[in-house]
């Protein structure tokens, strides 16, 4: 089956050389309010297909995506809602129980508004640079004023901070290296990053890695070459991490080591399991072996990757059952201003926006929130989490495995706080246009 990549939105395929950008969280106070201005978006929204061929030329870059009760907002009929999956139509705050988002990372601690139901809808606008930005979101905002009904519930500004030669967090650690690939976009997997899959483990209306498409939204068009995104606002407290490691590391070189072994990878990319005691540079930036490696083999019982580093529980690689259905598209950008090399925490919010893309939000994204990043017992652990994004409470530990004696450090504080999130259902071009299309609850 050949993937229909000319109306495939392009974020599920292109990653875009964008350094800055916004996401503009908006509500449909009035169906035909929301419907105009999606008619005056959609001719804008790059598919995979025309993104790739006009990545060099390009300056922005648009995608659109809905709330289930941004869906409803539109007009969309009750038979059609009612076919989508359950998770999506409670939504992430909802089901902040089954996520672990408890304690600061709750919902009724969220910023811009993210927990009401009247976010119906994100409009992701990336740039090229801060020119296009500006043009951009003006352009929007303008759009946004003369479409009845609509308006700005919250927005969050994004810049990729120095060096920009490569992605990176605002703890400092390259980003953007394991990546699944996905059959019928002719990409080639790199070394270790395992076999192209299935379009159905990420594109509704395909086969998966079991087989044909089933239990899709109805009607087809709207669903066919959709998708599901899981919307992450982390905070980075890069401050409180420097501070972790300066409390339990001696000289600068054990503390990288620390961070390292938090991360599963030094800040450079180059994965612990090839690169066990000192940091290489080179290996991290080589596309072609910073992934090549496995656990099983190589690192059975953690000594060089901790069983429960951030790396390792994320992409268990080998270690984990049926691994192939729950690989996940990211995609995201940093926001605020990096903190500067040796300076305290400074109370300004920084970090990271990302967006979890998936056929199955059940089966991918909130089995790897409670399986891997929040399950104590993962890999035989019996008190921790994910030491970089999972829940922590300052009662948690993370255990390097060493010989002869393995060393744990006790009270892990949160490294990272999440600020907001969202489930959203990602509509290929021709949804889109279906959608604009309604009216009284039906296509015009």
């Amino acid at each position: 089956m050949t993937l229909e990549l000319d109306d495939i939105q392009h974020i599920l395929v292109t990653r875009t050389p964008a350094l800055t950008g916004r996401y503009e969280f908006l509500s449909f106070g009035d169906a035909a309010g929301g419907r105009r201005w999606l008619t005056e978006l959609v001719g804008r929204v790059q598919s995979a297909a025309e993104a790739e061929a006009t990545l060099g030329a390009s300056k922005r870059w648009i995608t659109l995506a809905f709330t289930y009760s941004g869906l409803r907002a539109l007009g969309v009929p009750d038979a059609a809602l009612t076919s989508f999956p359950v998770e999506f139509q409670e939504g992430m705050a909802a089901r902040a129980d089954v996520l672990g988002d408890t304690g600061d990372n709750a919902p009724e601690h969220w910023a811009g508004g993210l927990d009401g139901d009247d976010v119906h809808a994100i409009a992701i606008l990336f740039a090229r640079d801060a020119a296009e930005h500006a043009r951009c979101t003006t352009e929007h905002d303008a759009l946004v004023a003369r479409c009845q009904g609509v308006r700005t519930v919250s927005h969050l500004d994004l810049n990729a901070n120095p060096p920009f030669s490569y992605a990176h967090d605002h703890f400092g650690f390259r980003d953007r290296l394991s990546q699944p690939v996905m059959k019928g976009t002719g990409e080639v997997p790199t070394p270790g990053s395992g076999d192209a899959l299935e379009p159905g483990e990420f594109v509704l209306g395909y086969p998966d890695e079991v087989g044909p498409p089933t239990d899709l939204p109805q009607p087809e068009v709207l669903s066919r070459n959709g998708s599901f995104m899981a919307y992450r606002r982390l905070q980075e407290h890069v401050g409180r991490f420097r501070a972790f490691l300066a409390d339990n590391a001696d000289t600068p070189g054990e503390q990288e080591l620390l961070a390292a072994k938090f991360m599963g990878r030094w800040r450079s990319g180059a994965p612990l399991v090839l690169a066990p005691d000192a940091d290489d540079p080179e290996l991290g930036a080589d596309a072609l072996r910073n992934n090549d490696f496995n656990y099983g083999e190589m690192d059975p019982f953690g000594y060089a990757c901790p069983l429960g580093s951030h790396a390792r529980r994320l992409n268990p690689r080998d270690t984990a059952h049926n691994m192939n259905r729950r690989r996940m598209i990211r995609r995201g950008a940093t926001y605020g201003p990096a903190l500067p090399d040796g300076a305290p925490e400074d109370g300004v919010e920084r970090g990271i926006a990302a967006f979890i893309i998936c056929a199955s939000l059940v089966r991918q994204f909130e089995f790897a929130q409670n399986v891997w990043i929040n399950d104590r017992s993962f890999h035989e652990l019996s008190n921790e989490h994910d030491p970089i994004c999972g829940s922590q409470d300052g009662r948690l530990d993370f255990t390097v495995p060493r010989r002869p004696i393995r060393k744990v450090y006790k009270g892990i504080p949160a490294f990272t706080t999440l600020r907001g999130g969202g489930y959203f259902f990602l509509p290929g071009l021709r949804a889109l246009r279906y959608l604009a299309g309604l009216t009284g609850g039906e296509p015009a």
